[in-house]
């Protein structure tokens, strides 16, 4: 039987399961109030109440590990005051209740000497692991080949969105999941080594692409973001399937294919968008 992959209604999180049940949380940025503090924005620390509701995801779903799938901490390179209070205690709370797993994204550097290295905590590697035969990487970076022979993978870095425009040009932002495919031939040029014709190497997995936990991190509306609009390689090269993913809200509710949501009077890739990893681009819509 294949991995069974659930998000929680109204969450931005999901629950796998295989021989294990995984809980999975993506993009926490804990510390994102001291940057915000820095910029102007005076907001008190919302660590607890997030903790709080993970607790609440593991009470209700009793999982036998917790992955959090990158951008665990925010400030990068350096490391905040209230990052060294908080991380510790947020990781260790949740090692108190069960096994916990890190795929370091691009904000984690360090993260392995901001807790106690003996409490049930596992770091992996950036490139990502393969847990319970499911495959999970951060997405700063292209994933490890090994992942490629899993049946399922599960993404994050993108904070993947939808912006709503009415007729008067006033628009909301709803985050959102993105169920979608590699694209083998790009794939074929960066893992040369690879045999896809071997299942044993190419699974050609379906592609979870999961919303930010921290509501704080802004968010990518897909329906609007061109191949080059999105971050890290495997998204910026065209090595996944944008047009033909599947859209979903937090809801359940599922919107359809990407580009017939683009076909809608009001939305679609803006003009004049040439992309983040362009010079010259001036996108508001970065994710942090």
């Amino acid at each position: 039987m294949p991995p069974e992959i659930t998000p929680i209604i109204e969450e931005p999180a999901l629950v796998v399961t295989n021989t294990e049940t995984s809980l999975v949380v993506a993009d926490i940025h804990l510390g994102i109030e001291w940057d915000l503090y820095r910029s102007g924005i005076n907001l008190p620390s919302q660590m607890e109440s997030r903790l709080d509701r993970i607790l609440g995801y593991i009470q209700a779903n009793s999982p036998d590990r917790v992955i959090l799938l990158g951008d665990i901490k925010h400030n990068v390179p350096q490391v905040s005051w209230q990052e060294k209070d908080e991380i510790p205690r947020f990781l260790e709370t949740l090692a108190g209740h069960t096994h916990v797993d890190l795929i370091p994204g691009n904000h984690d550097g360090g993260i392995e000497f901001l807790f106690n290295r003996q409490k049930n905590i596992m770091v992996h590697s950036t490139r990502g692991a393969v847990l319970d035969g499911v495959g999970y990487f951060h997405g700063h970076t292209w994933p490890a080949p090994e992942l490629l022979a899993a049946s399922h993978i599960i993404v994050a870095h993108n904070h993947p969105a939808v912006r709503f425009t009415d007729a008067l040009g006033y628009s909301i932002v709803e985050p959102a999941w993105i169920r979608t495919r590699f694209n083998p031939d790009i794939l074929k040029d960066r893992f040369g080594n690879l045999d896809f014709e071997d299942p044993a190497q190419w699974g050609d997995p379906e592609l979870f692409i999961m919303p930010a936990f921290n509501e704080l991190c802004g968010g990518v509306p897909f329906n609007e973001s061109a191949q080059g609009d999105l971050l890290g390689p495997a998204f910026s090269s065209g090595g996944i399937e944008l047009e033909a993913s599947q859209v979903y809200l937090l809801d359940g509710t599922r919107l359809g294919l990407l580009r017939n949501i683009r076909k809608l009077q009001h939305t679609g890739v803006r003009a004049g968008t040439r992309g983040r990893n362009s010079k010259n681009s001036k996108n508001s819509k970065k994710p942090v």
